[in-house]
């Protein structure tokens, strides 16, 4: 046989040579899985460092802000799902869609991206830029280019930031993190049940885990996404702030508005009076707690 079983996140993908797994950025070649899209980027700005947001983490300064293609989670309210899930081709059945056949290959010289990129991140920070965000969609399932990236950036005096899911397994969290200096988490909500939502087997002790071991060591921000009839209730808030309060009441929190989107289209945006009744809440447990979309 020729499958292989990525090891990158829960999801514990089952991939055949030459085909792709769930977040549509990994593929099997010669039984060993791989990125498809190493050096890939599909937007790039220069934004301020809020907007990730990050807004304890030199605040005023610009960063630059890259994303690929892809994501290992499921959301039917994405946010970016043009290049979340944009990589499906529409012509394909439903399975397909999951494990099509990789169209691009692999950079002859894998290096010559991560020192391209780096370059262009130093060339920013004449304009204020602090170093370099991995984000917009899920950056961790480009894990190899991301770590490689943020490497070479520490070593010509930039700074990495991540934001992210946190759906990743121990073994490359722990190989990431040394590379990192903040990251916005986005913790989906405080139950199984909505992990389940967005396809993620074991998702809330993943996260959890991850946010925990990031907070001994790098500035972490985390963000809730409050969903009308989803997420929303205050025993729900309070038993997150709580838990991260357990860890560092300091620990910045984001509560943001839900806007219809992606497959949510018939879900009411959240109430403004929702998100300023949950930030009483949460501040219940946390010193800082911010609304975020209003």
């Amino acid at each position: 046989m020729s499958d292989a079983i990525c090891p990158l996140c829960p999801q514990s993908c089952r991939i055949a040579e030459g085909e792709r797994g769930w977040c549509g950025a990994r593929t099997t070649r010669n039984r060993v899985v791989m990125p498809t899209q190493y050096g890939l980027i599909s937007s790039l700005a220069l934004d301020p460092i809020e907007k990730k947001p990050l807004a304890f983490f030199h605040p005023g300064s610009m960063i630059l802000s890259i994303g690929s293609l892809g994501c290992n989670l499921d959301c039917p309210f994405c946010q970016n799902s043009s290049i979340a899930h944009g990589w499906v081709d529409a012509s394909q059945s439903e399975s397909e869609q999951r494990t099509g056949r990789i169209r691009g290959v692999l950079s002859e010289d894998p290096s010559s991206e991560v020192e391209e990129l780096v370059t262009l991140a130093k060339r920013e920070v004449k304009r204020g830029s602090i170093g370099i965000a991995y984000t917009y969609n899920e950056p961790l399932i480009n894990y190899e280019f991301v770590l490689e990236s943020a490497r070479l950036a520490h070593a010509e005096g930039l700074l990495n930031v991540i934001v992210t899911n946190a759906y990743l397994n121990k073994k490359p969290w722990d190989e990431l993190l040394p590379h990192l200096d903040a990251a916005n988490i986005d913790l989906k909500g405080f139950t199984q049940d909505f992990y389940d939502l967005v396809s993620a087997p074991r998702g809330l002790e993943t996260v959890k885990r991850n946010i925990e071991q990031a907070a001994q060591s790098i500035h972490v921000e985390v963000t809730t996404l409050i969903i009308p009839g989803l997420n929303d209730t205050e025993a729900e808030i309070d038993a997150l702030a709580a838990w991260l309060a357990s860890i560092d009441p300091e620990i910045p929190l984001h509560l943001t508005r839900f806007f219809p989107q992606h497959r949510m289209l018939d879900r009411a945006r959240t109430p403004v009076e929702t998100l300023t009744r949950l930030r009483e809440v949460a501040s219940q447990h946390l010193a800082r707690v911010m609304l975020g979309n209003i």
